[in-house]
């Protein structure tokens, strides 16, 4: 597996994914640094892109190639927090590269350290988020390592140029020019960027470009129904079957794609200033964060709800800034956990046709009180109580209007 002479070179670590980018740059770090490079696969939920990694890296000129397996701790360390916390970015995007990114950097940096490297290598374009959520795990874990981004280096501009320089090198591209959508594919999405959809006035090509999920025309024309069970926060039961939370996203992926859920069309802000537009397929994602939203909704008082809203912006800001490893991210997922102490019980969901429908809920720490909430009067409420709250609720608005009128009398 290893070349020779290896020995008296140094080293470098490349986040290496077996596509287009990754594949030149091991060349290209050969023949400009005289680099051994290491390649190293994080897995985080990819499937079947794996396949045949380790011969396509070598045959490019690796040494050796890593497959780290890391789904579970991907899912328990990354994605239930940010689920728990109700980050979503833009109000749309469920964050899913932004998510894997901190935990295959830190992989990187683990393997960098065990191999003695000089530098780690990426493949992120110097116009997009990747570029800054990798180098910033780094720097907080490894600041004297070495970085190298090629995409911000080299005179490749494009993808096409990219396979050009494969063709002059005598390496074999692994896609062709009509297939160069720009995909990442963990656990928890698919995201589609490039070609056509650089267009915001063009509607996706669905048919051609969907592979975790159906468009709702193509979905069921039943509708299913599936119960989501909670503890802390945490899903710990797929209709009544307990199972880990990989496995259950995993069977969400497989039933929220069959009937079209979590299909997102988005044109996004990104951290370098631009906009962009991308497709992400998240159908397990998409119903995970609905029935802990629907749990939340019982068992948080107004207040928690509300600020716990306000802060999941921000924590949506921090993950898709590539700021997982940051005092404040520690701090928000601790302020997180606190409030999801009470977030237990199950949610009944109804699938159809792309949408989400609520379908009940219950909870041992429910903070519904049917006495207090019937319109039929209960022991537990006294309407005439609402005539004294209405007064001083509205005490500022009346005493605005008596200045108002007071002034409006002496003209």
């Amino acid at each position: 597996m290893n070349n020779n002479n290896n020995e008296t070179k140094k080293k470098v670590v490349l986040a290496y994914s077996g596509g287009l980018d990754t594949t030149v740059i091991i060349h290209w770090l050969i023949q400009n640094y005289n680099y051994e490079v290491i390649a190293v696969c994080v897995d985080v939920g990819q499937g079947k892109e794996l396949d045949g990694l380790e011969e396509r890296a070598l045959s490019s000129g690796a040494s050796k190639l890593y497959i780290e397996n890391v789904v579970e701790d991907f899912v328990d360390d990354y994605v239930i927090p940010t689920v728990k916390s109700g980050a979503v970015y833009e109000g749309k995007y469920l964050l899913g590269t932004s998510m894997a990114r901190p935990i295959i950097s830190q992989k990187l940096v683990e393997i960098a350290l065990k191999e003695g490297a000089e530098a780690i290598c990426h493949g992120a374009t110097g116009k997009g988020n990747d570029q800054v959520r990798f180098e910033l795990t780094i720097k907080a874990l490894a600041p004297h390592l070495k970085i190298i981004a090629p995409w911000r280096i080299w005179d490749i501009q494009s993808r096409e140029d990219a396979l050009d320089y494969c063709a002059e090198h005598g390496i074999e591209a692994p896609m062709k020019k009509e297939d160069s959508y720009s995909r990442d594919r963990n656990l928890w999405h698919l995201s589609h960027e490039g070609l056509d959809l650089e267009l915001p006035e063009n509607e996706p090509d669905y048919d051609n470009l969907l592979q975790m999920t159906v468009t709702p025309e193509k979905a069921p024309d039943e509708p299913t129904y599936i119960e989501i069970e909670f503890d802390k926060g945490t899903p710990v039961k797929l209709n009544g079957e307990e199972m880990n939370c990989t496995n259950i996203l995993t069977k969400l992926n497989e039933i929220g794609g069959k009937n079209g859920i979590g299909l997102i069309d988005i044109v996004e802000n990104r951290i370098v200033g631009m906009k962009s537009r991308g497709v992400y397929e998240t159908p397990g994602g998409a119903i995970l964060y609905y029935a802990h939203k629907e749990l939340e909704y019982l068992c948080l008082d107004k207040q928690t709800l509300a600020y716990k809203d306000t802060l999941s912006i921000k924590f949506a800001e921090l993950v898709y800034s590539g700021e997982w490893f940051t005092p404040l991210r520690e701090a928000l997922s601790a302020f997180v956990d606190s409030t999801q102490e009470t977030v237990t019980g199950k949610v009944k969901l109804k699938l159809y046709k792309g949408n989400i429908i609520s379908a009940g809920s219950s909870s041992p720490y429910s903070l519904y009180n049917e006495s207090i909430a019937s319109f039929t009067t209960g022991e537990l409420y006294n309407h005439k109580d609402a005539e004294g709250f209405i007064n001083l609720f509205g005490l500022p608005l009346k005493v605005r209007a008596m200045m108002f009128n007071n002034i409006n009398s002496n003209k």
